[in-house]
């Protein structure tokens, strides 16, 4: 018979909640002036109430309060915590700034490292292990919302949407970088923001949304590797051939520059392409990829833009399993605060993945969380206890496996 795990006297939300440095979101409301417009709802109550709504996957306003207010006394042990009305949380997601949110995240997520070196250690299983620099992939995901409620983020007649741009660490499988913005701005737009921490030495890699010759070429000054993939209409000149023939799914390895006046004053220097077959969905696709490095094997080049897909598992883990369909509010602040809850509740749970080895998915992490929010259970006994099959976490190498029908990034 399994063992149980050990009661505690405290629920496991607060246990969760509990990562969060107790003196971070008062600070944090200071600097950003959300304490002057909490009387009644202090900003860690709203904080906790936004974390709920991701942990239970509420639908609504009333779902959360009604939730929250029926575990009033549980609540109030999570740092003297109070449960909303309807009003007063609409009313917070709407007139408090979304910064505190964002820094909020990005301050966890230093902290939680520094308390544990090895946070995050665990690297995409498809990274080509021969690689020690930092190599980092950048991509974009949309986030349908309503049209006909929501005008700030409408970008077509009947369509609005934000969109999540994410710089993403192979290495630790967590983001560097992140940008919410509406879906109105092309991906290369935003390409000189996302990739502006990139040092000297490190490998980016992202699609070809996000190709932009003029900003290319300040990544090759700055000393940073690139690989995308060449765009259909791309006109360019073969300075050298590399591979004389075909070997192996490697068609092409040339040495190119570019033949558009207009593109070749932007990027000047030789580019390297590698034409390769690459399969997806169990069929053989031509691809050709484009970079600014001379010297790798292609097949290098063909693995390190394979390792994109990561992203991508990154984006089914955001979108799918935690609650960004159903938003608590209209407004664009509303919004913003209930995306950085939801990557901040992601490293929230990735960490409580790392210190105890936890050996499953992510999902089945996040439905052991739901199933006992509530619980007095001591957190780390229940996930030393929990799970009858084995097996680790794996995430999908191609987009198709990595999204259901109907989720597909636009």
């Amino acid at each position: 018979m399994p063992r149980k795990p050990t009661r505690c006297k405290y629920a496991i939300l607060k246990q969760i909640c509990e990562l969060i440095p107790a003196y971070l979101v008062p600070k944090l409301a200071r600097e950003h002036g959300v304490d002057k417009k909490s009387r009644t709802f202090s900003p860690w109550s709203h904080v906790l109430a936004l974390l709920y709504t991701q942990l239970a996957h509420a639908l609504s306003l009333n779902d959360v309060c009604d939730a929250l207010g029926a575990h009033a006394a549980k609540l109030r042990a999570c740092r003297a915590a109070t449960p909303p009305r309807r009003n007063t949380l609409s009313h917070a997601n709407k007139v408090r700034n979304a910064d505190m949110a964002e820094k909020l995240f990005w301050s966890v997520m230093e902290h939680l490292s520094k308390q544990s070196p090895g946070f995050g250690g665990r690297s995409y299983r498809g990274m080509p292990r021969r690689f020690k620099r930092v190599i980092s992939v950048v991509d974009s995901s949309t986030i349908q919302l309503v049209a006909n409620c929501i005008d700030w983020a409408r970008h077509r007649r009947k369509k609005a949407a934000a969109k999540l741009h994410l710089q993403l660490d192979l290495q630790s499988f967590l983001p560097r970088f992140a940008i919410v913005d509406t879906a109105r701005h092309s991906d290369s737009k935003c390409a000189r923001a996302v990739c502006g921490n990139l040092s000297k030495g490190e490998i980016v890699i992202f699609d070809k949304a996000y190709v932009d010759f003029s900003h290319l070429s300040e990544l090759d000054r700055r000393g940073v590797f690139w690989v995308t993939r060449a765009k259909d209409n791309m006109k360019y000149r073969c300075r050298k051939r590399l591979l004389k023939k075909p070997s192996g799914n490697i068609l092409r390895d040339d040495l190119i520059v570019l033949s558009d006046p207009i593109t070749r004053k932007k990027y000047s220097p030789q580019l390297r392409l590698v034409r390769a077959l690459v399969t997806v969905d169990g069929k053989e696709i031509e691809m050709t990829f484009i970079t600014n490095n001379l010297e790798w094997a292609p097949s290098s080049i063909c693995d390190l833009y394979k390792s994109r897909w990561s992203i991508e598992a990154f984006f089914k883990q955001i979108k799918q399993t935690l609650q960004l369909a159903d938003f608590l509010g209209h407004s664009k602040n509303a919004i913003l605060w209930q995306v950085w809850s939801a990557l901040l509740l992601y490293v929230l749970l990735r960490y409580l993945a790392c210190v105890n080895d936890w050996r499953h998915s992510f999902r089945r992490l996040f439905c052991l969380m739901r199933s006992s929010l509530w619980d007095g259970l001591s957190l780390l006994d229940l996930l030393k206890c929990y799970g009858t099959a084995g097996g680790r976490l794996k995430i999908r190498p191609a987009p198709h496996q990595a999204y259901l029908p109907g989720f597909e990034p636009i």
